[in-house]
């Protein structure tokens, strides 16, 4: 069937079903780096932070095989999959960690840019180190997502920065000549006695956002000798349990690679390792139904660049259906989002436990 960028979608993501899953950044990316994909062996093409599946299948329609792809988001690795079975590309792109396995040997890399510019410094760190001495990267994104320090990032990395032209609001930083590459690096905290490690890129970095702080200041033991941390980010709250209860076991789960890869830093940093399993999970997809008696959450109100409201009534209803009646479900929100009813209706009996000017701890009981 004839290849074309609207036929893509960004199912699975319930909310908005019939949005488009490629933009003007995507086009302008595919354009400027048009002739340096043609003839490449395969394996030697590249895709970085793709979060449908627009450049990865646009590139494999072309003829590229062999393409390596990390997404950060395990739903957007889900839409891509969906996506190359509607458009009959599946089996021309591989998975990868963020790890020297996806880069190495690369010849051109398309990479949408992060926001974080210390995920950015990650991204080009593991190019420069691992890629072809030709690598060629095609970094664009939208223009109010994109800043000048950017272009001082990628000039630690590589000899080159050249800048196209705009279009729809978007931009590409064509990049060449890699030195001095490095394998990413966690940055390091210390916080109220826990040592806290964060990839580039992670939420609140290696720091304790002001709502899990108060979270943390009120959770109990949990019952049944196992919790989960839901949305787990660099793993705080899993590492603070396990520290505080020696003999509980904490399941720690994020849809987030870099989540995943810092929360597992993060355990073995503070030595609970082996008592911190840390899965990269649709929500809790993998989890059986009443089989958790102790959930913890501080639910995201992002997806991607969208700031959504949407997703925590997603995460209550999950985490409703893993617990056990009577299981417990710790949350904290922004006070101004008024979960309390959703909470009510989707795990259960619900009551205050904390408030402070800006966030609200509450326990929902889930009922039978």
């Amino acid at each position: 069937m004839p290849f074309s960028l609207d036929a893509l979608r960004r199912w699975p993501d319930l909310e908005a079903p019939d949005l488009l899953a490629a933009d003007a950044a995507d086009r302008l990316i595919l354009d400027e780096s048009a002739e340096a994909r043609t003839d490449l062996a395969d394996g030697e093409l590249v895709v970085i932070g793709d979060a449908y599946g627009a450049l990865t299948l646009a590139s494999a329609a072309a003829g590229a095989r062999g393409i390596r792809v990390h997404q950060d988001e395990l739903t957007g690795e889900q839409a891509l999959a969906a996506n190359a079975e509607t458009t009959q590309l599946t089996g021309s792109f591989t998975s990868h960690a963020r790890d020297a396995a996806l880069v190495e040997g690369a010849r051109v890399v398309l990479l949408r840019l992060p926001r974080a510019l210390r995920e950015l410094h990650d991204i080009a760190g593991l190019i420069a180190r691992y890629a072809h001495p030709d690598v060629v990267v095609f970094a664009g994104g939208r223009l109010k997502h994109m800043t000048v320090t950017m272009n001082d990032v990628l000039r630690e990395r590589f000899e080159r920065v050249d800048v196209s032209h705009a279009r729809q609001k978007s931009r590409v930083l064509i990049v060449r000549g890699p030195h001095d590459g490095a394998d990413p690096e966690p940055e390091r905290a210390r916080i109220d006695g826990l040592e806290v490690r964060a990839f580039g890129g992670a939420f609140a970095g290696a720091s304790l956002d002001i709502g899990t702080r108060l979270l943390l200041a009120h959770l109990p033991e949990p019952r049944g000798g196992e919790a989960i941390d839901l949305a787990c980010g660099t793993g705080i709250v899993a590492a603070t349990l396990a520290t505080r209860h020696p003999s509980l076991r904490v399941l720690a789960c994020d849809q987030s690679a870099i989540a995943v890869e810092s929360a597992r830093a993060t355990a073995e940093a503070n030595g609970v390792g082996d008592r911190v399993t840390v899965v990269r999970d649709d929500m809790l997809r993998s989890r059986p139904d009443d089989s958790a008696s102790f959930i913890a959450l501080n639910p995201p109100f992002h997806s991607g660049a969208a700031v959504t409201e949407g997703i925590a009534p997603r995460m209550f209803a999950e985490a409703a259906r893993v617990l056990r009646p009577g299981g417990e479900l710790w949350t904290v929100w922004n006070s101004a989002l008024q979960y309390r009813p959703a909470l009510e209706r989707l795990v259960g009996p619900t009551r205050q436990v904390a408030r402070d000017r800006k966030f609200t701890v509450t326990v929902s009981s889930r009922t039978a």
